[in-house]
């Protein structure tokens, strides 16, 4: 067993899975801590790299698409405090998550684990009973119905029609957003109407987040509601297409254009490369970026 102990957290692997435990140092991130000890299995992991830095460095775990309902409701989006696959490590201990690093990496290959992406759930999601408090609302999860009550913050014709109860059952979809800009951020839920038009502040599904320190707890309850809904990859409806616009439709259009036009593999690899750049500077998604390197990789 290789172990990493930090203020920020614990790592340890175990063979055939990693041990992730939260630090509980005051400067570690609630929702983290709220998360609480994650077994990650071996077979939902698709790859794990230690970047070094001057104080130290930082390990991060890539998931398999579709494995962690977290990931997929938090669309990537989780701030790097809050992100329960990253941990910051002290320049004392850099040799040992490079070792770590090697003994996954080592055991994937060994247990020819696959990167692509999975057809259910590997990890179980946040446990219920699950309370948060942040922005305009409360919103408590059973596992069986959401709550959404308001506070004083709350929109007064919202806060006037009192508190919504969902059924679980009642319940298509749930979206985390986080506020970007001068733009305000949400934790929303879809019925059988379909996604609401109204802006969160006045849907009586939504809860608005104004950017603070607790909003990646709603990703939280968002995690815990995905975990128990159908997995994506058993849904017969399409996807919603993306806007014309979106960097994904213009690399998945320049690849087929490649491959009419006789382009060789060095093409493709560099349209590869944009798209791993436009992940890392935070414009694609792990899904949008997913799809488009699927759609890249047909042509070779």
């Amino acid at each position: 067993m290789v172990e990493i102990l930090q203020k920020d957290g614990t790592w340890a692997f175990e063979g055939d899975a990693i041990r992730i435990v939260p630090g509980w140092d005051k400067g570690v991130h609630a929702a983290r801590q709220t998360l609480g000890e994650l077994t990650v299995p071996l077979t939902a992991v698709a790859g794990i790299s230690f970047e070094p830095g001057r104080k130290g460095g930082r390990l991060r775990l890539q998931l398999r698409h579709g494995a962690d309902p977290l990931t997929r409701a938090s669309g990537g989006r989780l701030p790097d405090a809050a992100d329960p696959y990253q941990l910051s490590v002290d320049a004392s201990v850099a040799d040992v998550a490079g070792y770590l690093v090697d003994e996954v990496r080592q055991a994937l290959l060994l247990d020819q684990v696959p990167s692509g992406p999975v057809d259910r759930y590997l990890l179980p999601g946040p446990a219920v009973p699950l309370s948060v408090s942040a922005g305009d609302g409360t919103v408590h999860f059973d596992g069986e119905h959401v709550r959404l009550e308001w506070n004083w913050k709350t929109d007064e014709d919202k806060r006037a029609a009192g508190p919504t109860v969902l059924p679980l059952a009642e319940i298509h979809g749930v979206e985390w957003r986080p506020s970007a800009g001068l733009e305000n951020g949400c934790l929303r839920f879809t019925t059988a109407g379909g996604p609401s038009r109204l802006p969160a502040k006045r849907d009586p599904h939504a809860v608005e987040l104004y950017g603070f320190k607790k909003d990646p707890l709603m990703a939280l309850v968002a995690a815990a509601v995905t975990a128990r809904l159908p997995h994506p990859s058993g849904r017969s409806e399409p996807a919603a297409p993306l806007p014309a616009s979106s960097p994904v439709q213009q690399l998945e259009a320049a690849a087929p254009e490649a491959a009419e036009t006789g382009a060789d593999h060095d093409t493709l690899l560099r349209r590869l490369r944009e798209l791993g750049e436009l992940r890392h500077a935070g414009v694609l998604t792990e899904e949008e970026f997913a799809a488009a390197k699927q759609a890249i990789l047909r042509r070779f």
